[in-house]
């Protein structure tokens, strides 16, 4: 859809090479929608051909657009126009059918081990391209655990995401001053996540996202964070311009 081309705020970015690899578990977007959503998951698997293997099995019943492989080696299992099935239940704001709605992009890790920085690159290379291709704004990149609180954690905490916002491809909060715990609920769900959990559940989704290095209950910093997001980028609103 469109040009590949890389905006010129995204140049030194790479677009990776991208190996085929076609799986049988896609179909059709229901209701001819576009996606607006970018879901990233790690494949709790030791390597990346034993989930490329998964994902292409027709008996696993799951897929992903694509796999970023330890190396940066990318492999595209389902085209984007297609309907891929890697997000399962779930909510991102009011989309309840994220499979419908979304790219998504599985990452080889375990689920403990760091991210390595050439596949890290590779990563950011194929979300440039992304982006670009469906004019997808970088707050609607999203981990599964955001939109899955309590049931996933994926890509995990040691994904480096503040790396991706300099990048101009996901958000990062800003300073801001805290608002009243009271708002908390009303905030997560303005910020896109879903209010179907407990208090706690939700707490510890938002962290992964933005503060995976805090614990404890909920604070001052936690309000700041979604006072922030919140204001910025609603989620079912258009966000402005930069």
């Amino acid at each position: 859809m469109g040009s590949d081309a890389v905006p010129q705020g995204r140049a030194q970015l790479i677009l990776p090479e991208v190996r085929w690899r076609p799986s049988p578990n896609c179909g059709e977007r229901r209701g001819g929608v576009l996606p607006d959503i970018v879901v990233l998951h790690y494949t709790a698997m030791d390597r990346a051909r034993s989930a490329c293997d998964w994902l292409r099995n027709p008996e696993s019943q799951v897929s992903a657009h694509h796999l970023v492989g330890r190396n940066g080696r990318v492999t595209q299992m389902v085209d984007e126009a297609q309907r891929a099935w890697h997000a399962g239940a779930g909510r991102w704001g009011a989309v309840e059918d994220v499979n419908s709605r979304s790219i998504g992009i599985e990452i080889s890790n375990t689920g403990t081990a760091p991210f390595p920085a050439v596949q890290m690159d590779a990563l950011e290379g194929l979300l440039a391209g992304i982006l670009h291709r469906w004019q997808i704004p970088p707050h609607r990149v999203i981990g599964h655990s955001c939109m899955a609180p309590g049931r996933k954690i994926d890509p995990g905490p040691r994904f480096d995401w503040q790396r991706l916002a300099r990048r101009g491809l996901a958000v990062w909060p800003r300073p801001a001053p805290p608002t009243p715990p009271a708002q908390f609920g009303a905030l997560a769900a303005l910020a896109g996540f879903t209010a179907d959990v407990d208090d706690a559940t939700l707490l510890s989704a938002i962290r992964l996202r933005f503060a995976p290095w805090r614990n404890g209950p909920l604070g001052p910093p936690d309000m700041a964070i979604l006072a922030d997001i919140a204001a910025r980028f609603p989620v079912d609103v258009p966000a402005p311009a930069a």
